[in-house]
């Protein structure tokens, strides 16, 4: 006789789940998720004073992703940049 599926584990038919790991995941994220929340709304009103101290948000915004970029990379994006504009007679 087959034994019986543990408490947390879940059969339906060939597949199991272990219901307990799979809560303690769904737990996990939905805190990061929170998380990401909170931080998202941090940094909002970090623009937003920014913003009340006279800066140009988007060129902030522009800022941060070029320093995400490491130096070869910003390079390399640079340059094609600068040849699409000279192709297109911008600059």
């Amino acid at each position: 006789m087959a034994e019986p599926a543990k408490r947390d584990d879940i059969t339906t038919g060939t597949e199991e789940v272990n219901a307990g790991h799979l809560r303690a995941f769904i737990e996990r994220i939905e805190r990061l998720e929170e998380e990401k929340k909170a931080l998202s709304d941090d940094i909002k009103d970090v623009y937003g004073e920014a913003k009340g101290n006279g800066f140009d948000v988007k060129i902030m915004r522009k800022i941060i992703s070029i320093r995400r970029l490491d130096r070869d990379k910003r390079i390399e994006e640079e340059t094609i940049l600068d040849l699409y504009l000279a192709a297109l007679g911008m600059n």
